[in-house]
């Protein structure tokens, strides 16, 4: 037996508006739920293929340094590209020490949660 990675759950000040910005990189719809929260997956069902991101109410702001964060590979184009495009949503370049010289960029989106642009294509 083995358990399966279902849903990834994002704590947010404006859920719909941090949905709305997923929505935008991922290329993946959004959907209100009637309760607070907002869901996106890769087809645009709740049983889609794995993993769903639920954007969900909180009362307080992000402090810190995110524990965990995704990482995006470019999808026909290169990094550059893809950093403009970041960038022109409403993401900012971020520094968690990475330190120089690394093949991913830091990136946080407009909450302050970081992700990870790699150098690698996916195409």
């Amino acid at each position: 037996m083995a358990a399966k990675l279902q849903e990834i759950v994002v704590g947010s000040a404006r859920p719909a508006e941090l949905a709305a910005f997923w929505s935008a990189v991922l290329g993946w719809p959004a959907t209100e739920s009637p309760n607070g929260f907002v869901w996106l997956s890769s087809t645009g069902a709740y049983v889609a293929p794995e993993p769903l991101l639920v954007f969900v109410p909180v009362p307080e702001a992000k402090a810190g340094k995110n524990r965990l964060h995704l990482d995006l590979c470019p999808s026909g184009c290169d990094q550059d590209e893809e950093l403009a495009r970041l960038l022109a949503l409403g993401a900012a370049r971020a520094d968690v020490g990475q330190g120089p010289g690394a093949p991913w960029i830091v990136l946080a989106d407009p909450e302050g949660n970081e992700f990870c642009l790699l150098g690698r294509r996916v195409d």
